[in-house]
């Protein structure tokens, strides 16, 4: 009895110092990904000054999840605090104590937006900027002017840390930092008018594909908790939702957060889309209704 006791003593230490050897080199070489910097020279933009520009800015920020991170006041927000995953807070943006705003030049939020860099040219972990890469010359800086216009909030930063679970997906592929799905030298800003149209919804659909998946089939969101429900077929595909819609079950859905049949949508579905305006609800329909049908979750 005492052999075995000792035998099974010795593999369990042999177990734990194999997770540990694993575990070791999950930190090591995700930690290699989340130092790698990439050299991507940057233009400062125009900023604007006038008030409906700024107004522009803000429906922007509003609207494509930026308050969702950063918080409604811009001065930082939790995003995920969890064991596995990580502590993941959005900055603060703004000029206040503990804000990135007084080291942040107008080419730095471009960097940030557009290329999801940081100033030293390290990727940012979980920024969406394939959301926002192809934002206009003007979206972008009027962006940016909202961002630089609103009060200083004094608000301390809050250490990123990323959890092992989070670490792991990176190795595996699950999550890919933004900075590694641009290309940073053929990027392109758009060129499109706001209006009920295909190219204006497919504008205005990137800022779905973070968790809808880059064809927009839904199904798990790598990013999230594990707990996350799946993202919902966006596609007109007889697996989602979507293809038994109609457009007003889709603009109440988008305002209210409800389905045709009163059910609430998922607390993970952003209730900022409900500020969208009724030009940018109806092209993202018309939009969508164009898409190949595709399986619920084949991303």
């Amino acid at each position: 009895m005492r052999k075995f006791l000792k035998y099974l003593g010795l593999a369990v230490l042999g177990l734990m110092g194999l997770l540990a050897v694993l575990l070791g080199v999950v930190f090591y070489k995700s930690g290699v990904m989340l130092r790698r910097q990439y050299d991507v020279t940057v233009a400062p933009p125009v900023l604007p000054t006038d008030p409906a520009a700024i107004a522009r800015g803000q429906h922007l920020a509003a609207t494509r999840g930026c308050l969702d991170c950063h918080g409604p006041d811009l001065g930082g927000a939790k995003v995920i605090d969890d064991p596995a995953m990580g502590r993941l807070y959005g900055p603060n943006l703004t000029l206040g104590p503990g804000g990135r705003g007084p080291a942040f030049s107008d080419a730095d939020f471009v960097r940030a937006i557009r290329h999801g860099l940081a100033p030293d040219g390290r990727g940012l972990f979980l920024m969406p900027s394939t959301d926002y890469s192809r934002f206009t010359e003007s979206d972008m800086a009027d962006l940016i002017a909202y961002v630089k216009s609103v009060p200083p909030v004094n608000r301390a930063r809050v250490p990123l840390t990323v959890g092992p679970v989070a670490r792991a997906l990176m190795l595996a592929g699950k999550i890919r930092l933004a900075a590694d799905e641009i290309d940073h030298a053929n990027l392109r800003p758009a060129t499109v008018t706001p209006a009920i149209s295909v190219e204006y919804g497919r504008y205005v659909a990137a800022s779905c594909t973070g968790c809808h998946g880059p064809n927009l089939s839904g199904g798990k969101i790598d990013i999230g908790p594990p707990d996350w429900p799946p993202a919902a077929n966006l596609t007109p595909h007889a697996s989602g939702r979507l293809a038994s819609w109609s457009e007003a079950d889709f603009l109440r859905a988008l305002r209210d957060s409800k389905r045709p049949d009163g059910t609430e949508l998922s607390p993970v579905m952003p209730r900022a889309f409900s500020g969208l305006s009724e030009t940018e609800m109806k092209a993202l329909w018309t939009y969508l209704r164009t898409l190949p049908a595709v399986e619920t979750g084949a991303r």
